[in-house]
């Protein structure tokens, strides 16, 4: 399916996922500031409630991201567009918005935000890269045996069929 073309269900559960992930956040920040304020157990039941959080984002995403279809390098891939987005489009549009309306700490926020994604999306490229390197290095390994236990089954034939019959 064309990504451009989401069903009302994908997008629903992008929402969903973006709606738990948020929660999770928010409800660990409320975790420290209750803690901060001398409220241990409040602060426990906003860190248990996180963990249930974080495991309904994690099911929203195996439905989005099928664990059997993905790869290393396809999870790498999708990191790098996101942390893209983030920094190209995303955090300047925000940036920008905040200028408008004369919101300096939010817009330096924001400048932050964009260059932490810049070094996001370059951490995960150079991984990839990596990866990369490795495959090709292992297939050349993987060659070379394949070559060696070739001639060696060549060989083996060879001297089977060279033996008289007895």
């Amino acid at each position: 399916m064309d990504p451009k073309e989401k069903s009302q269900t994908r997008k629903n559960l992008d929402a969903a996922f973006a709606g738990e992930s948020m929660a999770h956040q928010k409800y660990l920040y409320f975790a420290k500031l209750a803690r901060d304020l001398g409220d241990a157990e409040v602060a426990a039941l906003f860190e248990d409630t996180a963990r249930q959080e974080t495991g309904h984002a994690f099911a929203h995403l195996s439905l989005l991201y099928p664990a059997d279809r993905l790869t290393v390098d396809q999870v790498l891939r999708l990191a790098i567009e996101g942390e893209r987005y983030e920094h190209t489009v995303m955090y300047p549009g925000f940036e920008e918005q905040a200028r408008r309306e004369a919101e300096g700490a939010a817009e330096r926020e924001f400048q932050d935000q964009a260059a932490e994604s810049k070094e996001h999306e370059a951490r995960f490229a150079a991984m990839l890269e990596k990866a990369r390197r490795r495959f090709a290095a292992l297939t050349q390994v993987e060659k070379m045996h394949a070559d060696r236990y070739q001639s060696a089954l060549e060989a083996r034939q060879g001297a089977t069929a060279a033996r008289p019959a007895a």
